[in-house]
């Protein structure tokens, strides 16, 4: 019998042990560890931000689900990885030892790394928690009856942009609907190069696309943009120069700002030799395998994925849910082969598919794989990408209920579309 602990339940956890579950022997056993027995949709959060949603629209208690599926479920969270001893310590001062380990932890926010940016004593606001969302809630309501100047944006080192682009497009559609929209400037703050790099380097023309509806909604952009520090109602930002240097340093006021935080690695896998990178994500090689600790094996973005290449102001990798699901797959279908006495041999293809939500419209891309070069390139826009994460919600909230990884209605809509999670074995 082996014994495979999954770190985290969020979206890589849950489906990690879902897939593990069909390809583990009988014998075998499967530890989910997490922190909170609840699980939340976190693509829903910047609906909760502006009154779309509600906390129990979106959240749901998975320990049940884990139970029916027979995967021991612990709700204590982890205090330290020691991979010599095969072991995770917990944070009540207990210890799970394992066979096999699945990181799937997700990131550390790093809000401070920069004066007074995040909700918990800062003055910006967050989309990447449910908790995070209901108090960008609050001070959205103060908006409604105040208005001001909103920034939105994600700050240097960040490696997940899509969720800023939604949330500036729906904040943008809410205040036209509440129609206050003309009393409300708008700016957008990132670090990219450019408007629509995504961390990817672009996508299709996102570039286009989004410059396009920025400009069709009156909002302003300012790229290649470092967080100096945020005080109550002031932003000061550095405007970096290609070469690094700086161009000019600019105040920006505010009533209302939502600014994504870089990553970085929990503090259960950070600091460890071999295990993590100077940021703490998990070092992996093709196999979703830690080349050191060849039992331990990493999904989601926990994972250390070096960036595309060299920007102005720093720009992290992002790990979309799709190319997550693709490191899940292959790392389960990898730990059976070595429960079976064979070497890993499946490398997920990290391809990106995305439905970014505007609040009436939206844009979809599809990279194949998210790393350029690609094989595919697309991204396209319309109301119907709007209705298209909707239902997205709906479905993928149902399926981690249901404790399914992938419905073979799923698979095969994905193949019909050419898109596959794994890369064809060569033989022989």
């Amino acid at each position: 019998m082996a014994h495979i602990v999954v770190l985290g339940a969020g979206l890589g956890g849950s489906i990690m042990a879902y897939e593990l579950r069909d390809q583990i022997r009988p014998e075998d056993k499967i530890t989910v560890i997490t922190k909170d027995t609840m699980y939340h949709f976190v693509p829903s959060n910047p609906w909760i931000a502006v009154g779309w949603r509600k906390r129990d629209d979106i959240t749901f208690d998975i320990a049940p689900t884990m139970a029916k599926k027979g995967i021991d479920f612990k709700t204590v969270a982890a205090e330290k990885v020691h991979p010599a001893e095969n072991r995770v310590e917990l944070v009540d001062g207990s210890s799970v030892s394992y066979d096999y380990l699945v990181i799937a932890t997700g990131p550390e926010l790093a809000f401070d790394e920069i004066p007074g940016l995040g909700p918990h004593g800062g003055y910006t606001q967050s989309v990447c928690h449910v908790d995070h969302a209901l108090a960008a809630k609050e001070v959205f309501e103060k908006l409604l009856a105040n208005p001001g100047p909103v920034i939105i944006g994600a700050v240097q080192g960040a490696s997940c942009y899509g969720p800023a682009y939604e949330f500036l497009f729906i904040l943008e559609t809410a205040l036209r609907r509440a129609k206050i929209r003309d009393k409300v400037p708008m700016t957008f703050v990132t670090s990219e190069p450019y408007v629509g790099h995504l961390g990817l380097d672009g996508v299709g023309d996102t570039k286009g696309l989004l410059e396009s509806e920025m400009r069709g909604k009156h909002i302003k952009w300012l790229t290649s943009t470092r967080v100096k520090k945020v005080e109550d109602g002031k932003m000061t930002v550095e405007e970096i120069n290609d070469d690094g240097s700086i161009k000019a340093e600019k105040e920006l006021p505010f009533a209302f700002s939502m600014m994504l935080p870089a990553f970085r690695g929990v503090k259960a896998v950070r600091d460890i030799d071999g295990v993590s990178n100077p940021r703490g994500f998990t070092i992996v090689d093709q196999h979703q395998q830690n080349p050191k600790y060849k039992n331990i094996f990493a999904v989601g973005v926990c994972v250390a994925i070096p960036p595309m290449g060299p920007t102005p102001v720093p720009c992290g990798v992002p790990k979309t849910g799709f190319m997550i699901e693709s490191m899940v797959t292959a790392t389960a279908h990898n730990i059976g082969n070595l429960l079976r006495g064979r070497e890993p041999d499946q490398v997920g293809t990290w391809n990106a598919v995305c439905l970014a939500d505007f609040g009436d419209s939206g844009i979809a891309f599809v990279a194949q794989p998210q790393i350029p070069p690609r094989n595919v390139n697309w991204s396209s826009s319309g109301k119907w990408v709007h209705l298209a994460k909707v239902g997205f919600e709906k479905y993928f909230i149902r399926k981690i209920k249901k404790g399914t990884s992938e419905p073979f209605y799923e698979k095969l809509a994905m193949q019909a579309m050419g898109i596959d999670k794994l890369k064809a074995v060569k033989k022989g």
